[in-house]
């Protein structure tokens, strides 16, 4: 594997990307709503029905909770615990989601987006291997969901931090839980994802026909992370790390199968069955 080949062509899709205000106008808006927004909008309105039927209703189901996850929770009022709750393990599915959607809108055009533009033939030509290819494909569309959940992550620790953190003792997120999921959690996922949406975007003929398949692969990891999050209310270390482990397994096992589904002569358009 010729890294620095690999990275010459990542680099060119990133500055297509940076280029593009179709794609990062929506990438933020996207990331403001589900990291900021959204937050601030239920935290808010615990914080406003503090004082409410409403918190103790919450209470009480925290309250039935088994001890394992009751444990994890901190707080002294009603509030405080509801708060945290909702923080820690309601939005936990967004720093899945959120990656996932935005990597994937990218890979699904990755390959057959070349091919559209005429710029496969560059690539079918150029002294890459198709791993090579496939590698850089995956990277170039990886790196800016990945690099949209780290920041948007750190704008959900302050926002989560300004607005819970004085009802539980002071700035508390990110959690252990939450810490794992981040670097150990979403890459694998995401890798999942695109190792599945390339072979997709390397056989289709165009770019609708790619974005549509793609979101029959994301929507049942979508569904996986709201999994995840469950498990993470019974054991958040443990149950991040094994399913970090597992993860890392089914990824490197399609990374080496995947780059099989790129021929030269499909980014030359010429035999998009071959």
């Amino acid at each position: 594997m010729r890294w620095r080949m690999v990275k010459a062509v990542v680099r060119i899709d990133l500055y297509r990307l940076f280029k593009t205000k179709d794609y990062w106008i929506p990438l933020v808006i996207l990331g403001s709503m589900f990291f900021v927004f959204l937050p601030i909008l239920l935290l808010g309105s615990l914080n406003l029905i503090a004082r409410s039927p409403t918190i103790a209703q919450l209470a009480d189901i925290v309250g039935a909770l088994p001890d394992a996850v009751q444990a994890n929770i901190r707080g002294e009022s009603p509030a405080a615990r509801a708060a945290y709750g909702v923080s820690v393990y309601l939005l936990a599915p967004i720093a899945i989601v959120v990656p996932l959607t935005i990597s994937s809108a990218v890979g699904s055009n990755a390959i057959v987006g070349e091919r559209e533009k005429g710029t496969g033939e560059y690539l079918a030509h150029s002294p890459l291997t198709v791993k090579e290819i496939y590698i850089a494909k995956l990277l170039g569309s990886l790196i800016p969901g990945y690099l949209a959940g780290i920041v948007g992550f750190a704008m959900y620790a302050v926002v989560v931090n300004v607005l819970v953190g004085s009802l539980v003792g002071g700035w508390f997120f990110p959690t252990p839980g939450w810490i794992i999921l981040v670097l150990w959690v979403i890459p694998p996922f995401i890798t999942i994802a695109l190792a599945l949406i390339l072979r997709i975007s390397a056989r289709v003929r165009s770019s609708a026909a790619a974005s549509q398949a793609s979101s029959l692969v994301t929507l049942p990891v979508i569904l996986m992370s709201y999994g995840i999050a469950t498990g993470l209310i019974y054991s958040p270390v443990a149950s991040a790390a094994i399913v970090g482990l597992v993860a890392w397994i089914i990824a490197a096992i399609l990374l080496v199968t995947g780059s099989k589904s790129i021929k030269r002569e499909r980014l030359l358009g010429v035999s998009a069955e071959a």
